[in-house]
C-alpha cells in the first residue's frame, strides 16, 4: 500500500528536475558544481557532483541545503546579518554547525508550502545561488512563500 502524506513534500521526480535545471544552469555558466535537494525535514532526496566539481563541494551544498529547510530563507539572506556584532552574530554555529551564513541554498515552495531545499557549491556563492534558483524555477516550483514572494 503506497502512503501518501497530506503535506506535500519533495519526492524524487521533482528533485531529478530540479538537478536536471542545474546541470544546465552550471554548463551555461561553465562551471562544475555540486548539488544537493533536501525534503522538508532535511533529509537528502537526490544529489550530484559533477565531474571536477571541488570535493568539498558535495559537503557544503548539503549544508547549504539543510539551511535554507531550516530557515525558510535563501541562506544568502544572513551573509550581512551575521557578521561580527550584527544581530545574527553566531547564527553559523546553529544546528549543530551546518547552518550556513552565505549564498548558495534556497527554499523549495510548492503552492507556497514549504517542501524542501537546494544547496549548491563549487563557484562563488552568487553564481551558486543563481543556479539554484534557476533551477528550482525551471522545475515550476518558487523559492519564496506567496507571503515573501520577491
Amino acid at each position: 500500500m503506497k502512503r501518501r502524506s497530506a503535506t506535500p513534500d519533495m519526492n524524487l521526480e521533482l528533485a531529478e528536475q530540479i538537478l536536471s535545471g542545474l546541470k544546465s544552469e552550471a554548463a551555461a555558466v561553465g562551471e562544475r558544481l555540486a548539488v544537493v535537494v533536501v525534503d522538508r525535514g532535511g533529509n537528502p532526496v537526490a544529489a550530484l557532483r559533477m565531474d571536477g566539481a571541488q570535493l568539498g563541494a558535495h559537503s557544503l551544498a548539503s549544508d547549504k541545503a539543510y539551511t535554507a529547510v531550516a530557515f525558510g530563507l535563501p541562506t544568502g539572506a544572513w551573509a550581512q546579518t551575521s557578521i561580527p556584532g550584527a544581530g545574527d552574530w553566531g547564527l553559523s554555529s546553529t544546528l549543530g554547525g551546518r547552518a550556513v551564513v552565505f549564498p548558495g541554498g534556497v527554499p523549495v515552495y510548492l503552492e507556497g508550502e514549504l517542501i524542501g531545499g537546494v544547496g549548491v557549491s563549487g563557484a562563488k556563492s552568487v553564481v551558486d545561488e543563481a543556479c539554484a534558483e534557476k533551477a528550482v524555477v525551471g522545475a515550476g516550483l518558487s523559492t519564496a512563500s506567496t507571503s515573501t514572494a520577491r
